[in-house]
């Protein structure tokens, strides 16, 4: 149920974000409707350029590889989905949670972790890279569609969230000037905290999914896997004449449901036994409190563990994870030695923000597609410029 006045869900659990507890925006709005304040922020995070982007930016297989695998943006709406459906069970504010899962990833790279390892060398000296910073710096700073500011105005629990996720490939780690705005050694909200399990329990799964399809990975490896074998042969228990694709299909839904019902348990047990009943007692207690059980966190991580060593470092993604160092490495050289290469809105920039820190952000916004054609123009004699 919602409030006819605010909208705002009136079911929600005494530690759920709420729009009405919400710490504000950076600018005062005047706005057209009556819509809660993290529904409208999931809003203009879907309107917005750098989402849009997401679809031609990779997780693990490059964009040009195939149609099938996932990309930034299937990845974040597979995010958003698991987190929704946690968030439901725990009484948690969906809206807030499905926003700081669209956003999770608006500042990655294109190639990938290879983008942004590439990003953060070439910066050194530079105030470096690292994403979660970036996506920050996106919804505040570098999309322009306002008239009276830049970025999108976002809440303080959307931005907080943003600059506070973490998962196994990523740390916060900010300046002290923009970490000091969001309550520096305190945990974020139950859903900042829950997003950075829903990311990991989305690219797990479909890693393993797309690593199947790609044939970099196979069945046979993943036997010595317990939490997959486990499952997997639950599966053919009860469907015994299935096919082999439609096996892994179903496995992997049934592991979502798994990760999903543990995590789900085990996180309803921390909030009551540190009897945290409000968003105060959660930053009273500063303790996080969404986690997987002992072990199931010991079986997910034997589980990373496989798609580290069998996936991640295939001599296949390895060959174009050097071939992407190689193309971001040369147009980032380019434009330093020739800034006047880039587009005049974005040399307009330089003087304000350093030449370093606006071709960082023009790369960081690139797809895997464009950089790979930008390359093209810029280094081929006879592709057209």
């Amino acid at each position: 149920m919602r409030d006819g006045q605010t909208m705002e869900r009136t079911d929600l659990a005494g530690y759920a974000a709420t729009s009405a507890s919400s710490r504000g925006r950076r600018y005062q709005e005047e706005f057209r409707d009556n819509r809660p304040a993290f529904e409208r922020d999931r809003d203009r995070i879907i309107h917005c350029a750098a989402f849009r982007r997401l679809e031609y930016k990779t997780q693990v297989f490059v964009n040009h590889e195939g149609d099938y695998y996932r990309t930034r943006l299937t990845h974040s709406l597979e995010v958003a989905q698991i987190g929704k459906g946690i968030a439901r069970r725990l009484g948690l504010n969906e809206e807030l949670t499905e926003t700081l899962a669209l956003a999770h990833d608006l500042g990655h790279t294109p190639f990938g972790h290879t983008g942004e390892e590439v990003l953060n060398r070439l910066m050194e000296g530079a105030g470096g890279f690292e994403h979660n910073l970036q996506s920050l710096r996106v919804v505040d700073e570098l999309e322009e569609r306002y008239p009276n500011f830049n970025g999108l105005n976002l809440s303080w629990e959307v931005r907080e969230g943003i600059i506070k996720h973490s998962s196994q490939y990523d740390a916060p780690v900010s300046p002290v000037s923009i970490y000091a705005e969001f309550l520096p050694g305190t945990v974020p909200s139950v859903e900042g905290q829950l997003i950075n399990f829903a990311d990991e329990i989305a690219y797990n799964n479909h890693d393993i999914d797309d690593g199947l399809k790609s044939g970099y990975i196979n069945l046979a490896q993943l036997k010595g896997v317990g939490l997959w074998e486990e499952v997997h042969e639950a599966i053919l228990r009860k469907y015994p004449a299935i096919e082999v694709d439609r096996g892994v299909c179903q496995t992997v839904s049934a592991l979502i449901g798994v990760l999903i019902t543990d995590l789900v348990n085990t996180t309803a047990a921390n909030l009551q036994s540190l009897q945290i009943a409000t968003q105060e007692d959660l930053r009273r207690v500063n303790l996080p409190v969404v986690a997987f059980s002992p072990r199931m966190a010991e079986r997910n991580a034997e589980l990373k563990r496989f798609l580290y060593h069998n996936l991640y470092r295939h001599y296949k993604v390895e060959r174009m994870r050097v071939k992407a160092e190689r193309y971001l490495a040369e147009l980032f050289e380019v434009y330093i030695k020739h800034p006047t290469l880039l587009p005049m809105k974005h040399q307009l920039k330089m003087e304000r923000e350093g030449r370093e820190r606006v071709i960082c952000d023009y790369i960081a916004g690139m797809t895997d597609r464009f950089a790979l054609d930008e390359f093209k123009r810029l280094f081929e004699p006879y592709e057209r410029v």
